[in-house]
């Protein structure tokens, strides 16, 4: 098990000195070898391997973080990413041709994979480590070298990156900075090819203000208040689990947590009944008195994160029905705690609660809680929980956020082959598993070899413009239109639903028809 060294910042003047080391070693040529990408990668896969023990403790140490969530969410979803990126490079980096067209063909046109050069990313406290490796593994398999912010809010996990990483991967290619707001704001004075940063909404203004004095390509991951819509016909039991499960993990401290239930008012109780009947399974030692801190949950992240959230609970007029008793800010405990009957004007609707809180608000129907939804910033994750097809599909399609998931809360993110982002206030800019996160630090360069023969053909391009060149770049080059639309269609949905009804009725009159010839030959033949 690996040992750490004390937690130091590192200085304004490094920095500097960091940053131009890294853009010499890009220099030099080393990453651009898939093979070199490949070795980088696997070795970052040892490092979490070999220190698995050190980095649980770690995230307990600074997260109050249970084993299982560390191992499943943190440790083993980043190893994942890694071996992923590490088994596909080859085929992700690969030269792609574009399908062939006429006038084209012959200039060999290609898009090279290229690297942006020397990328920043810039992780939260929420997910340390997962949320370091994670950017890591696609800034790598795109061939650039790249500088680490780690979270200053989680020091144990921070320091042990940074006395490790130096063993496993050479500082010329990827390195780590340390600090708060003056070194961030350090690593954001100097250009980068591309910055990711991960957090809030208020800090990612500022991110993105920095990056615009040289024109840096940024990618946000923000948060939001994501609303989970429950119909009351669903499996309730499965959504309470799966919701409760969601919610609490990491102490409420995930940026895709269920911020918010939807459930019409009829269904409120039943709801709530298969909610305390989860909360008892799941956290039995609440029920204790005092409530205690288990092995179940994890703590708030400071002082400032507990007072913010246990003050939103405070002012709340909602009912509580699960947990609320045994708050401890010098332990920074906050029991899961879960409340009926919220309005939207509640103190818990005017901010994300980044906490182990859950809010109920019922409302007179669904398309309550979509107009509610509408009227807000975009939400990271939007939820629902039914199995009725077309109820989904109008959720889904009525609102807009960064991810639609159905009957499942939080794992979107981790889902291999899925873009994870947000829109508007969420955020912007998909990456996480795979190859997405390989293309946002990739510079798509486009390419064409035209052969010197194609001057007997595109000739005419070239002055003096004569009428017969321009009739032959007429006739040759220009694009015969399908028939001119007589007029607008209708709204999608409103269009396939007349069209059924359309053809309900013709086959109801064609029917009709059939059957009133079928009496009159009868009546003839008779």
């Amino acid at each position: 098990m690996a040992t750490t060294t004390p937690f130091a910042y590192t200085s304004l003047e490094e920095i500097e000195q960091i940053h131009a080391e890294l853009k010499a070693g890009f220099k030099t040529g080393q990453t651009k070898s898939i093979a070199f990408r490949k070795y980088q990668l696997l070795q970052l896969a040892y490092l979490l391997q070999d220190n698995a023990k050190a980095l649980e403790e770690a995230l307990t140490k600074d997260l109050g973080r249970p084993p299982l969530e560390s191992v499943m969410m943190e440790i083993g979803a980043s190893i994942s990413e890694l071996m992923e990126a590490y088994k596909n490079v080859d085929k992700w980096a690969a030269p792609e041709k574009p399908s062939r067209t006429l006038n084209f063909m012959f200039m060999n046109p290609v898009t090279y994979k290229e690297p942006k050069g020397v990328v920043l990313i810039i992780s939260p406290f929420n997910y340390p480590l997962w949320l370091i490796m994670s950017p890591l593994a696609g800034a790598i398999a795109a061939g650039n070298t790249v500088v680490i912010k780690p979270a200053e809010g989680c020091p144990a996990i921070a320091a042990l990156l940074t006395e490790q990483l130096p063993k496993y991967i050479d500082p010329s290619f990827i390195r780590i900075v340390n600090g708060s707001v003056a070194e961030t704001t350090k690593l954001l004075d100097l250009p980068w090819g591309h910055i990711l940063y991960t957090g809030s909404g208020r800090v990612g203004k500022i991110v993105a203000a920095a990056a615009v004095k040289h024109l840096t390509p940024v990618t946000l991951e923000l948060g939001g208040k994501c609303p989970v819509f429950i119909d009351p016909a669903s499996d309730l039991k499965l959504a309470a689990k799966r919701i409760v499960w969601g919610k609490f993990t990491n102490a409420g401290q995930t940026c895709v947590a269920p911020d918010y239930i939807l459930v019409p008012k009829e269904a409120q109780e039943k709801f709530v009944k298969e909610l305390k009947t989860v909360y008892a399974e799941f956290y039995p030692e609440t029920a204790e008195s005092p409530p205690r801190p288990a092995q179940n949950t994890s703590k708030m992240i400071n002082q400032a994160a507990w007072k913010r959230v246990n003050g939103l609970l405070q002012a709340s007029k909602g009912t509580i029905v699960c947990g609320g008793e045994g708050a401890d800010e010098d332990k920074k405990f906050i029991p899961p705690t879960i409340l009926q009957d919220v309005t939207f004007e509640d103190s818990l609707m005017s901010e994300e609660i980044f906490g182990p809180v859950l809010p109920i608000i019922p409302v007179e129907n669904l398309d309550t809680g979509i107009a509610y939804v509408n009227a807000n910033d975009h939400p990271l994750a939007l939820y629902v929980f039914t199995q009725n097809d077309a109820l989904k599909k109008k959720i889904f399609s009525s609102t807009l956020s960064g991810s639609a998931v159905a009957n499942e809360t939080i794992i979107i993110p981790g889902v291999s082959g899925l873009p994870f982002g947000g829109v508007g206030g969420s955020g912007y800019g998909g990456y996480h598993t795979g190859k997405y996160g390989f293309e946002i630090f990739t510079h798509l360069r486009a390419s064409i070899d035209t052969p010197s023969w194609i001057d007997k053909l595109l000739g005419v391009r070239y002055p003096p413009y004569t009428d017969k060149n321009l009739d032959f770049i007429k006739k040759n080059l220009s694009q015969k239109l399908p028939s001119r639309p007589r007029a607008p269609p209708s709204g999608t949905t409103a269009s396939s639903g007349a069209r059924k009804w359309f053809l309900l009725a013709l086959a109801v009159a064609v029917v009709g028809a059939l059957t009133r010839m079928k009496s009159r030959v009868g009546a003839i033949r008779a």
